[in-house]
């Protein structure tokens, strides 16, 4: 059973969400060659005052 995690910024849309875990699973799916319900997806979420990016919080960056 592949378990996939992403980590990526806090933000985006549940909708968005659900459409990224919907595409990782397929790929999965596709070269794997394994049903749906064997594939895990996790999905981190890092608020930008917990990740920094070259010594200054990313919630201080206009990134």
């Amino acid at each position: 059973m592949p378990i996939v995690q992403i980590s990526m910024i806090q933000g985006r849309t549940p909708e968005k969400k659900e459409q990224l875990i919907r595409k990782v699973t397929d790929a999965i799916i596709e070269v794997l060659q394994i049903p749906a319900d064997r594939v895990r997806i996790i999905l981190h979420e890092v608020p930008k005052e917990n990740l920094g990016y070259g010594g200054v919080p990313l919630s201080k960056l206009d990134l």
